[in-house]
């Protein structure tokens, strides 16, 4: 069957050739266009070819893990190369062309998500110490080899990859983004897509912003009527939406196979007027409120001193915790302006016991250092540097998502279609050029757990518009989280993500084009 395939393949190949443009090929692995940067390339000038005898062979005896991300690289490699590539695990020696996946656990300075990537004329062969390590070594063979990897039908090659060694990790263990289902509702496919774009570029986080005033966006089974009623519509009175428990729980497997964690948020004690609408005891006074679909912010709370309140937050914390595997819950936290101070700390000191009660630890919005904050809490600064701190010193970490620079919900200039302005425009070289260990002063290297860019959804409600604003800012967010900053320059840069502007257009992504990046990219 494989060389039938191959033969077919191959014949399209040839009719190809002649009208698709083709990658330019080279045989200096230095002059590649990884994104993020790898800490460590060293060239030795030769190529190293797939062909149609070309497999993927994987260590005998190691877990089932190996075989499930060769498949996933061979998922990813046949469709456009038309190789047929397969997995082969009997222990039989590589030949020449073929690819191997190898666990090592004697390599220290990979850590649990680095990998080296050994390539020869004969053989590409990658090892970590961890699956995870693996997997990020996938994305960068998929980076390597031409744009047109990425495509869904045969393209004509050839598939080359210069030799010599890379050896890479990460320098943040949390590089994510968070996406809000709430005020615009994205489906699971929608967020399977967005999975798939943080991987390519190794993130590891998908942070799922889930309840708003605008909607409450997963299914609650003790409390049905946050689905029935508040998920029924999204900012500019569309119909909304909300994940069934069994979908939620499926885009975190799909995740989980994809080495990213999903970490669930439900906003509290504000930005709830989804739930408060929908359940009337939640309120001060009983009386529930009208839906809402605007995008103002601070008007509602929950009755921080009524014990069914305290009734409901469990019920939702057990019941998302029970389904999400990841160590962390968020409990929003922000902008409760209609919350008094001492409600608040209240509210929040007994909503982290809650959280710990399920085995999960707290992050929340700068806003949450205010309260006494558990020694496991993460604070995500995302405004005031002044929490930030506050929390810093009560020993607690800091996940940076500043909104003048994260923020990818924010414009790129006054031209943009889609996004606000309310913290800063946003530009691809602004959005690149900042460090999270300098970028606040008292906030260092020792107290950062990672990087994080949030996409507030008021103004996109499809996800080709929400590509608009992901990309080109997201390889930029993956590499501050990856890439140490010693090695990192906008100019050197910018040359980087100029290529990736074809590897884009294969990938039929809706990105922006940045008058500040010489785009390699073909008419459209």
């Amino acid at each position: 069957m494989k060389h039938t395939t191959l033969l077919l393949s191959a014949i399209a190949a040839l009719l190809l050739a002649g009208c698709n443009a083709k990658t330019p090929v080279t045989t200096d692995l230095a002059k590649n266009n990884i994104i993020p940067k790898p800490v460590s390339v060293t060239a030795e000038g030769g190529s190293f070819v797939l062909t149609a005898k070309s497999d993927i062979h994987v260590m005998p005896g190691g877990p089932e893990e190996l075989a499930s991300i060769a498949g996933y690289l061979a998922d990813k490699l046949n469709p456009s190369t038309g190789l047929g590539l397969e997995v082969v695990s009997d222990g039989k020696k590589p030949g020449r062309g073929d690819i191997m996946l190898m666990l090592s656990d004697d390599d220290a300075e990979l850590g649990d998500e680095g990998y080296e990537l050994v390539i020869t004329d004969r053989l590409l062969t990658v090892t970590a110490n961890k699956p995870a390590g693996l997997f990020h070594g996938i994305q960068t063979i998929r980076q390597l080899l031409p744009h047109e990897v990425e495509a869904d039908t045969v393209q004509p090659g050839p598939w080359v990859i210069p030799t010599g060694t890379i050896r890479d990790w990460p320098s943040y263990g949390h590089r994510g983004e968070m996406q809000d289902v709430a005020r615009h509702f994205f489906g699971p496919e929608d967020v399977k897509r967005f999975i798939d774009h943080l991987a390519l570029y190794k993130m590891n986080v998908l942070h799922m912003h889930l309840s708003d005033d605008q909607g409450w966006r997963i299914e609650i089974k003790s409390w049905p009527n946050l689905t029935a009623h508040g998920a029924k519509t999204e900012v500019g009175g569309g119909e909304g939406g909300y994940f069934t428990q069994e979908e939620y729980s499926d885009i975190v497997k799909y995740a989980a196979e994809r080495y990213i964690t999903i970490i669930p948020e439900i906003d509290m004690p504000g930005h709830t007027n989804a739930a408060l609408s929908s359940y009337p005891e939640l309120n001060k006074g009983g009386k529930a409120p009208e839906l809402y679909t605007g995008i103002k912010v601070g008007f509602s709370t929950l009755d921080t001193r009524s014990e069914i309140t305290y009734k409901f937050v469990d019920d939702v914390v057990r019941e998302i915790a029970a389904l999400t595997p990841g160590k962390y819950f968020h409990i929003g936290g922000d902008e409760s302006h209609s919350t008094k101070i001492e409600d608040y700390i209240y509210f929040v000191n007994r909503v982290q016991e809650i959280v710990t009660s399920h085995g999960k630890s707290v992050i929340g919005w700068d806003e949450i250092a205010h309260a006494t904050l558990k020694p496991d809490a993460i604070v995500q600064y995302w405004a005031r540097s002044a929490n930030a701190l506050k929390g810093i010193s009560q020993g607690a970490k800091v996940l940076m998502s500043p909104c003048t620079y994260a923020y990818t919900d924010m414009k790129y200039d006054s031209t943009s279609i889609f996004g606000l302005s309310w913290a800063a425009y946003i530009e691809v070289d602004r959005a690149y050029s900042w460090d999270p260990d300098t970028l606040v002063p008292g906030i260092s290297r020792e107290n950062i757990i990672g990087v994080e860019a949030p996409l507030w959804a008021e103004t996109i409600s499809t996800f080709r518009e929400a590509e608009y604003l992901i990309f080109p800012r997201l390889p930029g967010y993956a590499e501050i989280g990856w890439t140490p900053a010693a090695l990192r320059s906008w100019d050197e840069y910018r040359e980087r993500l100029a290529s990736h502007g074809r590897r884009m257009q294969i990938m039929d992504i809706n990105f922006y084009r940045s008058p500040l990046v010489d785009w390699e990219t073909t008419e459209e």
